[in-house]
């Protein structure tokens, strides 16, 4: 059993030859059939492509153009339905099933992502113009409830032909029910010059009260963060120096940049929200190598493993010479 199936609570052992090798195995035949039609279909759908400018630059043809363009997108659909197909299949799969047996749950999509409006009004996340959804994971640490997913900004710039989409954001989101008293709403983030709406937090109301800047006591903390509150006490209370290095140390952990948090006592209780760019998480591997390869459960064995360390950091006691505790 590897560390991190240790912390999860996984009988490796039994999950992989009970349960997903042979999962694995019955579609070995459907991933090889997938890969050939890769092959017959991809090469066509390059060759019509080709066809088709070669034939615009000769011809000056707005039938051939089309004509090609029907061919190179037909064929590419072909060549790559299979493949998706399989791929979402096998990664719904193994991540349901290590997800349940470290007892959480896992949905290839968000019903509702949690507290998403509250992530952008806070200044978490970008402003932007598409969104999109996936891997969501809920459970319990420390009697703390979590939930962790996926999220896609897309930004559109300019106008007419000038129009670009701009990936602005691709990470998780992340929402804990925080184990200690939580009063008003504060909120950490960076330096403002990364988001632009984050400038206006410091004229913002949270219900009827203004957000106002905090100073940091560690000036180590206070050239990486940004933070503003509603409450300047409170702030100073939940901002230890223990749980501001915790914050650090999950961006180390997930290989992510730029976290950012907020406290927030709105909905009922107090909850941690946080956000940091990771780039695209818990996804199978290639399809193009046998599926019954063990290589890949490990890999997101220690993905999900991830999770529970994240919730574990920001909630468990401080240890002893961590400074003041946060729960």
């Amino acid at each position: 059993m590897t560390d991190a199936a240790d912390r999860l609570g996984i009988d490796t052992e039994a999950l992989w030859n009970d349960r997903l090798s042979p999962f694995l195995e019955e579609r070995e035949d459907q991933r090889k059939k997938a890969v050939r039609r890769v092959w017959i279909f991809g090469p066509i759908a390059v060759i019509s492509l080709i066809a088709m400018l070669a034939g615009v630059a000769t011809f000056d043809s707005p039938a051939w153009m089309f004509a090609m363009f029907g061919v190179t997108v037909a064929m590419i659909y072909l060549a790559a339905a299979p493949m998706v197909k399989l791929h979402g299949e096998i990664k719904e799969g193994l991540l349901t099933a290590i997800a349940t047996a470290a007892e959480m749950t896992y949905s290839k999509k968000p019903v509702q992502p949690a507290r998403f409006t509250e992530f952008c009004e806070l200044g978490l996340l970008p402003t932007h113009n598409q969104r999109s959804f996936e891997d969501h994971f809920a459970g319990d640490r420390h009697g703390a409830a979590f939930e962790l997913y996926e999220a896609k900004l897309v930004q559109r710039r300019g106008s007419g032909k000038n129009t670009t989409y701009v990936t602005v954001f691709q990470g998780v989101c992340i929402r804990i029910e925080f184990p200690r008293t939580v009063e008003g709403v504060t909120v950490v983030t960076r330096d403002a010059g990364w988001f632009n709406g984050l400038a206006g937090l410091a004229q913002a109301r949270i219900n009827g009260k203004k957000l106002e800047r905090v100073g940091l006591v560690d000036p180590k903390f206070e050239q990486i963060f940004e933070v503003f509150s509603t409450d300047q006490v409170m702030s100073r209370y939940l901002l230890t120096p223990s749980f501001m290095e915790r914050l650090l140390s999950l961006e180390t952990s997930l290989k992510g940049k730029r976290v950012r948090a907020a406290f927030d006592e709105r909905n009922g209780g107090g909850e941690l929200l946080i956000a940091t760019e990771t780039g695209n998480l818990f996804e199978p591997g290639s399809l193009f190598k046998p599926l019954n390869d063990r290589s890949r459960f490990e890999s997101l064995i220690t993905e999900i493993d991830l999770i529970t360390e994240i919730v574990d950091l920001m909630v468990r006691p401080a240890s002893l010479g961590e400074g003041s505790a946060v729960s």
